[in-house]
């Protein structure tokens, strides 16, 4: 046994909660509806408001939707054109779910952990409507009580430990407790700010080298690794 899958074994022993990222760790949110292109119709939507002129060169040109709607947010804070543009993101997400695309072994750890009675909750910056809706496709609804995502007031996005904090308290956990599964440095800075244990999902390379850069311990390419272990535990 490697020193990293020791590592990951004592995180899977230990944790009693798991909080959840969704895009990433559970699915491929924008599968069959791409990121790049509903980031494209954000910036184009945004011109059409006659507010281009808010948005940086790597806000217009980044692939993903978030950026530039924090762009937006950073510059008009509070304003009806930001709570339009959340809402319009919201509903692009839900558009998104049909098209998803589960995680390698997400769905089975989900519900392998799940029956051995640790809890669990998502915390994404993806609407909650959206996740809510993702895991009832799948049949998983059950196993996430609780899910905590997007709200108006963008500040409270993930690297913020807002939607972590806001998890625990709902299922009376301890940090201590507690593991976040992310596939982001956002992520990682989210639980570290929360007090909590975090375990890496990176699908490739470049996703698991943002991961160490960040000062991730443990980054897992594969769910099956999480699962073998969880089924090597008595």
């Amino acid at each position: 046994m490697t020193a990293e899958t020791a590592r990951l074994a004592s995180l899977v022993a230990s944790a009693r909660y798991v909080l959840w990222d969704l895009d990433g760790p559970i699915c491929r949110l924008f599968a069959g509806y791409p990121a790049h292109q509903i980031a494209g119709e954000l910036v184009d939507k945004i011109d059409q408001l006659g507010m281009g002129a808010l948005l940086t060169e790597q806000e217009r040109s980044s692939n993903d939707p978030q950026e530039a709607l924090r762009g937006v947010h950073e510059r008009h804070r509070g304003s009806d054109l930001v709570l339009e543009l959340e809402e319009w993101l919201t509903r692009r997400e839900l558009a998104a779910v049909p098209k998803a695309r589960p995680t390698p072994y997400a769905d089975p750890l989900i519900r392998t952990w799940s029956s051995r009675g640790v809890r669990f909750a998502i915390t994404t910056n993806n609407a909650a409507l959206a996740a809510a809706a993702y895991i009832e496709t799948r049949e998983l609804a059950e196993c996430f009580p609780h899910v905590y995502g997007r709200t108006p007031n963008l500040d409270l996005m993930k690297p913020n430990p807002h939607c972590l904090e806001e998890a625990i308290k709902a299922m009376g956990a301890v940090p201590s407790g507690t593991l976040m599964i992310g596939d982001a440095a956002t992520d990682l800075e989210a639980a570290r700010q929360a007090g909590v244990a975090f375990l890496g999902y990176a699908r490739n390379e470049f996703k698991e080298g943002l991961l160490r850069d960040a000062g991730a311990e443990v980054v897992v390419g594969s769910l099956e690794q999480v699962l073998d272990v969880l089924r090597g535990l008595s």
